[in-house]
Protein backbone atom coordinates (compact mmCIF):
# COMPACT_ATOMS: atom_id res chain seq x y z
CA UNK A 1 0.00 0.00 0.00
CA UNK A 2 1.11 3.38 -1.01
CA UNK A 3 1.93 6.17 1.41
CA UNK A 4 0.04 8.62 -0.18
CA UNK A 5 -3.43 5.56 0.01
CA UNK A 6 -2.16 5.07 3.49
CA UNK A 7 -2.90 9.19 4.29
CA UNK A 8 -6.21 8.93 2.71
CA UNK A 9 -7.54 6.13 4.40
CA UNK A 10 -6.33 8.08 7.18
CA UNK A 11 -7.98 11.17 6.80
CA UNK A 12 -11.21 9.29 5.37
CA UNK A 13 -11.31 7.87 9.30
CA UNK A 14 -10.54 11.02 10.85
CA UNK A 15 -13.51 12.52 8.56
CA UNK A 16 -15.65 9.68 10.62
CA UNK A 17 -14.38 10.25 13.93
CA UNK A 18 -14.38 13.83 14.20
CA UNK A 19 -16.68 15.44 11.86
CA UNK A 20 -19.48 12.79 11.07
CA UNK A 21 -18.72 11.67 7.39
CA UNK A 22 -19.62 8.32 7.06
CA UNK A 23 -17.96 5.21 8.38
CA UNK A 24 -14.88 4.25 5.86
CA UNK A 25 -15.39 0.57 4.40
CA UNK A 26 -13.88 -2.23 6.16
CA UNK A 27 -14.93 -0.20 9.72
CA UNK A 28 -17.56 -1.05 12.18
CA UNK A 29 -19.97 1.58 12.47
CA UNK A 30 -21.40 1.34 15.61
CA UNK A 31 -17.90 1.28 16.77
CA UNK A 32 -16.90 4.22 14.77
CA UNK A 33 -19.92 6.62 16.62
CA UNK A 34 -19.12 5.32 19.94
CA UNK A 35 -15.34 6.30 19.70
CA UNK A 36 -16.55 9.40 17.67
CA UNK A 37 -19.30 10.32 20.47
CA UNK A 38 -16.22 9.77 22.96
CA UNK A 39 -14.45 12.64 21.60
CA UNK A 40 -16.78 14.56 21.60
CA UNK A 41 -17.52 14.51 24.55
CA UNK A 42 -13.93 14.86 25.59
CA UNK A 43 -14.03 18.09 23.55
CA UNK A 44 -17.20 19.51 25.10
CA UNK A 45 -15.28 18.77 28.95
CA UNK A 46 -12.34 20.07 28.41
CA UNK A 47 -13.99 23.25 26.64
CA UNK A 48 -16.14 23.21 29.90
CA UNK A 49 -13.02 22.97 31.91
CA UNK A 50 -11.18 26.18 29.88
CA UNK A 51 -14.44 28.09 29.84
CA UNK A 52 -16.43 27.71 32.58
CA UNK A 53 -18.14 30.76 32.51
CA UNK A 54 -20.06 29.55 29.75
CA UNK A 55 -20.78 26.03 31.54
CA UNK A 56 -22.56 28.44 34.53
CA UNK A 57 -24.60 30.61 32.55
CA UNK A 58 -25.86 27.99 29.77
CA UNK A 59 -26.53 25.75 32.49
CA UNK A 60 -28.11 22.14 31.27
CA UNK A 61 -27.85 24.03 27.64
CA UNK A 62 -23.73 23.80 27.49
CA UNK A 63 -24.17 20.13 26.12
CA UNK A 64 -27.01 20.32 23.52
CA UNK A 65 -25.58 23.82 22.30
CA UNK A 66 -21.66 22.64 22.60
CA UNK A 67 -22.81 19.39 20.39
CA UNK A 68 -24.25 21.49 17.80
CA UNK A 69 -21.21 23.57 17.45
CA UNK A 70 -19.07 20.91 17.16
CA UNK A 71 -21.51 19.35 14.12
CA UNK A 72 -20.78 22.40 12.24
CA UNK A 73 -17.02 23.29 13.74
CA UNK A 74 -15.00 20.27 13.84
CA UNK A 75 -11.67 20.97 15.80
CA UNK A 76 -9.41 21.82 12.84
CA UNK A 77 -5.33 20.91 12.98
CA UNK A 78 -3.38 23.33 14.75
CA UNK A 79 -6.14 24.53 16.89
CA UNK A 80 -5.42 24.67 20.45
CA UNK A 81 -8.56 23.77 22.81
CA UNK A 82 -8.11 27.10 24.52
CA UNK A 83 -8.87 28.71 21.10
CA UNK A 84 -11.46 25.92 20.52
CA UNK A 85 -13.29 26.89 23.58
CA UNK A 86 -13.49 30.47 22.59
CA UNK A 87 -14.12 30.13 19.46
CA UNK A 88 -17.28 28.34 21.00
CA UNK A 89 -18.19 31.72 22.66
CA UNK A 90 -17.93 33.29 19.81
CA UNK A 91 -20.90 31.19 17.92
CA UNK A 92 -22.72 31.19 21.24
CA UNK A 93 -23.18 35.08 21.12
CA UNK A 94 -23.11 35.07 16.63
CA UNK A 95 -26.17 32.33 17.24
CA UNK A 96 -27.71 34.81 20.23
CA UNK A 97 -27.48 31.87 22.48
CA UNK A 98 -25.58 34.86 25.02
CA UNK A 99 -24.94 38.43 24.77
CA UNK A 100 -20.97 39.58 24.64
CA UNK A 101 -19.62 40.04 27.99
CA UNK A 102 -18.64 43.84 28.49
CA UNK A 103 -15.33 42.28 29.67
CA UNK A 104 -13.53 39.44 28.23
CA UNK A 105 -14.41 36.06 30.12
CA UNK A 106 -10.74 35.44 32.29
CA UNK A 107 -11.71 38.90 34.04
CA UNK A 108 -15.16 37.89 34.90
CA UNK A 109 -13.88 36.24 37.92
CA UNK A 110 -13.38 38.29 41.03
Amino acid sequence: MSRDRLAAQQAELLRALLAGAPTPAGFDDSRIRAQAHALLSKRSRITWHLRPDLADELGERFGPLFAEYAAGHPKAVGVRARQDADQFGLWLVAQGHLTPPHRPWWRLRS
